[in-house]
């Protein structure tokens, strides 16, 4: 089912659901199910899987000689979405990139999707790569978002990158993309990456999960931005909870965000880690509980694979 349905058949009511990190290569998936099984009580109606791109590694030719070489670190993203599908009976939502994918790999990977049954996706240009101090888009690739769209819209009337195909049986992707409500960290300006937003829903998104945030504020004051422009689709809030101590470091340098100062306050009073996770989950159930008060469709957790904080704020919260 689409995300734009569950949500239109929960009339009103707000949903819980989670994203995921596909296993480093080597791992096994039952660490992934063990982790997914715990939040499965809360019912959500999908969940989202991410995407890497690649990335280079080095290999020893011995006498002092290194190879380079491009792998990726976890993939496997379509097959674990079939997957969970399978073994949960739950929706899953695959993230496509710009970085790393040509056109026409982007296409096998959505045939794949429509043939497993998959008719959600979620639509991002990604990051840039480790060795690369901005995004490029290999040969071949989109470099919007907005394109990418585009690409996912065209195949859902029919339409095919290089043949004239006789269409029967095409797809009927449900779109997500991403939004801001700190603007993304390249964007020169809030109107100008609201616009960008604007202009993906034109081209066929059929919602929006915002990147994480600690101050509802932030959020609300997006989401009257963005219908002020004429953007009508689901807005869908992602929560992170804090884990360890280094976030107040890394999360608004990687993701150009401002850190609540009570928040920072109670995280620089904790001694270990597990005091800092306490008061991520807290903070996220305070967070969750006003976002289910003002009547958001859906409250959407970043857990990058680990389920007990994220379960600990579900318990408190749906």
């Amino acid at each position: 089912m689409k995300v734009s349905d569950h949500i239109r058949n929960a009339n009103g009511k707000t949903m819980f659901s989670f994203e995921i990190v596909p296993p480093v290569k080597g791992q096994n998936i039952q660490d992934l199910y063990d982790n997914i099984e715990p939040l499965m009580e809360f019912n959500p109606p999908f969940i989202d899987v991410t995407t890497s791109r690649e990335e280079y590694i080095y290999v020893n030719k011995g006498s002092g000689l290194l190879e380079q070489k491009v792998t990726r670190m976890r993939p496997g993203t379509v097959g674990i979405c079939a997957s969970i599908k399978h073994k949960f009976d739950v929706d899953t939502v695959p993230h496509l990139l710009c970085g790393g994918f040509t056109r026409e790999e982007t296409e096998y990977v959505l045939i794949d999707c429509h043939y497993l049954g998959i008719d959600n996706v979620m639509a991002l240009r990604g990051d840039s790569a480790k060795h690369e101090q901005y995004f490029k888009p290999v040969n071949g690739g989109n470099h919007y978002a907005k394109e990418l769209v585009n690409q996912i819209a065209d195949l859902n009337k029919g339409k095919y990158l290089h043949e004239s195909v006789d269409a029967k049986h095409s797809s009927n992707f449900c779109i997500g993309v991403a939004g801001y409500p700190e603007k993304h960290l390249e964007s020169p300006s809030m109107k100008t990456d609201l616009q960008h937003l604007k202009d993906k829903v034109d081209a066929g998104a059929g919602y929006v999960v915002t990147q994480m945030f600690f101050d509802n504020q932030k959020y609300f004051d997006f989401v009257k931005m963005a219908r002020e422009i004429g953007i009508t689709v689901p807005i869908i809030p992602g929560i992170k909870p804090v884990a360890v101590k280094r976030h107040l470091q890394i999360l608004p340098q990687v993701f150009s965000l401002d850190l609540p100062e009570n928040l920072v306050k109670e995280i620089e009073k904790c001694t270990n880690n597990k005091e800092v996770r306490q008061v991520g989950v807290e903070w996220a159930i305070d967070q969750s509980k006003e976002l289910i008060a003002a009547g958001v469709p859906l409250v959407h957790y970043y857990s990058m694979g680990k389920s007990s904080n994220i379960r600990a704020i579900a318990k408190e919260v749906f």
